[in-house]
């Protein structure tokens, strides 16, 4: 069998097979498209690693070119997410990837390149916008209204008008409302101003959730003026790694602080142990009470009484070595909280619109 991993430069096949040891099924499959230059649809279950494939690919190109000269100042690859929750994925897809692979080059005395990476949505400060109109990162993360705003301005286009590659993460998201078609109507703008500057037009990656009719998703990727791109279609299902975990004491109808204690002290123990996304489940006003959780400065800067008297278990959770897991995995809570809702109001709309939409999100709410 042929080797996915061969293709890429040295220091970041060394680190995948270190960091996942062996590509998943999206990636294996995704990665030769990507890096010939195709439109490619790689359409998969939450979990399978298809955001990674889109990056991966990418950084390669950024991380060669690097090594041989210093990266311009210039968008390269646009990354474009529907959903509110861009924080965790750009952390694990983007920048702990970049870390851990300077601490390689270094330890390997490889000079590894600068690439910088950026986020644009409508939470921006001022401050931050006008620093990325003056110095464009390599990689730029937004939205697509975010988008659109940014094709409006001069600076916005000035920055956009070198865009070697487009992501569109969970495009099933939006596939059956408005801001679908107002995406689609925003990316052939960006293709007209690429291909007046380069002569060129960007490369499209999408990446779904499992649909059906797949071929309807890939269609809203390309738009109509391409053809349609090469689909990976992972299917449906995806291995399991399923366990139970209770506390060690009898369960009474409602739980003791006590208990919720332990029972966080595990999610953090756990979230402290994986490598990859961290999914916790629990009742709704659970994760509204641990994702409203205090920082750890707020901690900090509390009267030394106040710890002493604190009784609330989401308090005592903030103490101690694994504060900073605590505190990661409460905002990954708010986060899937957010997009779970997002997603439901989603796929009801397209149920009671079914004439018009043929296909519902199957990928779980």
């Amino acid at each position: 069998m042929v080797d996915a991993l061969e293709p890429f430069h040295p220091l970041i096949a060394g680190w995948f097979r270190d960091r996942f040891g062996a590509p998943t099924e999206p990636q294996r499959i995704g990665w030769p498209h990507i890096a010939a230059g195709q439109d490619v649809l790689i359409a998969a279950p939450t979990g399978s690693g298809k955001t990674l494939a889109a990056f991966l690919a990418c950084l390669d190109v950024l991380v060669r070119r690097g090594l041989e000269r210093p990266l311009e100042a210039r968008i390269e690859i646009l990354y474009i997410s529907p959903l509110k929750a861009l924080s965790n994925d750009v952390h694990r897809n983007l920048e702990a990837p970049l870390a851990q692979l300077a601490e390689r080059a270094a330890k390997e005395g490889v000079k590894f390149p600068t690439i910088q990476v950026a986020t644009r949505t409508g939470d921006t400060p001022v401050g931050e916008r006008a620093k990325m109109a003056k110095h464009p990162p390599h990689i730029l993360v937004t939205t697509p209204e975010s988008l659109f705003i940014l094709l409006t301005s001069v600076k916005g286009r000035e920055a956009l008008a070198q865009v070697k590659t487009v992501i569109v993460d969970e495009i099933h998201a939006i596939a059956g409302d408005k801001r679908g078609a107002h995406l689609a109507l925003t990316l052939e703008r960006l293709d007209r101003l690429v291909f007046q500057v380069t002569a060129r037009t960007p490369v499209r990656v999408g990446l779904s959730a499992t649909q059906r009719p797949i071929e309807r998703i890939a269609r809203l990727l390309v738009g109509m003026k391409r053809p349609l791109p090469h689909i990976v279609d992972a299917g449906h299902r995806r291995e399991l790694d399923l366990a139970i975990e209770i506390t060690d004491d009898e369960l009474a109808a409602v739980a003791s602080n006590e208990q919720f204690s332990r029972v966080y002290d595990r999610i953090a123990e756990l979230v402290v142990r994986r490598d990859r996304a961290e999914l916790v489940v629990g009742d709704l006003d659970r994760e509204i009470d641990l994702a409203a959780m205090p920082t750890v400065d707020d901690v900090r800067h509390r009267p030394a009484h106040a710890d002493e008297q604190a009784a609330d278990p989401l308090d005592r959770l903030l103490r101690g070595g694994q504060a900073d897991a605590r505190r990661h995995a409460a905002r990954t809570l708010a986060d899937q909280a957010i997009d779970a809702l997002e997603r439901q109001r989603e796929v009801r709309a397209a149920l009671v619109t079914r004439d018009r939409v043929d296909f519902v999100d199957d990928d779980g709410l």
